[in-house]
C-alpha cells in the first residue's frame, strides 16, 4: 500500500488542522493505520491509530481530547483532526500502516510509511 500525507501547514496556537493520509493499492481495511510525530532529534512519537475494529483505537496522552482520528474505508483515507493546537505540537507528521495488525499491539508493527508532512504551531 502507498500513503500520501496532506493538510499540514502553519497555525497559531489554539487553533486547528485536519490532515489526511490517503492509501492506493490494497483494502485499507486489512490495515491499521497510524499516525506518528518526530522532531529533529528527538524519537519518533505514536500520536493516534485506527483499525476496522471500533474498540481498537489509540490516542497518546498528549492530544487526548484534542485529536480525533477517523477513517473512511471507501475513499482509502485517514484524517486526523487536530484541535487546540498547542507549540509542541509542532512535528513532521508520518502516516504509516501495519497490514492485519491491531492498535493495541505494542511496540507497533509498521510496514508502509508515508512521507511525512510539516505541522507548525506557532505560539
Amino acid at each position: 500500500v502507498q500513503l500520501v500525507e496532506s493538510g499540514g501547514g502553519l497555525v497559531q496556537a489554539g487553533g486547528s488542522l485536519r490532515l489526511s493520509c490517503a492509501a492506493s493499492g490494497d483494502p485499507l481495511e486489512d490495515y491499521v493505520i497510524l499516525w506518528f510525530r518526530q522532531v529533529p532529534g528527538k524519537q519518533r512519537e505514536g500520536v493516534s491509530c485506527i483499525s476496522r475494529y471500533d474498540d481498537d483505537l489509540f490516542y497518546a496522552d498528549s492530544v487526548k481530547g484534542r485529536f480525533a482520528i477517523s477513517s473512511d474505508y471507501a475513499k482509502k483515507t485517514v484524517s486526523l483532526q487536530m484541535n487546540s493546537l498547542k507549540p509542541e505540537d509542532t512535528a513532521v507528521y508520518y502516516c504509516a500502516a501495519g497490514y492485519r495488525r491491531l492498535c493495541s499491539q505494542r511496540p507497533p508493527v509498521v510496514d508502509y510509511w508515508g512521507q511525512g508532512t510539516q505541522v507548525t504551531v506557532s505560539s
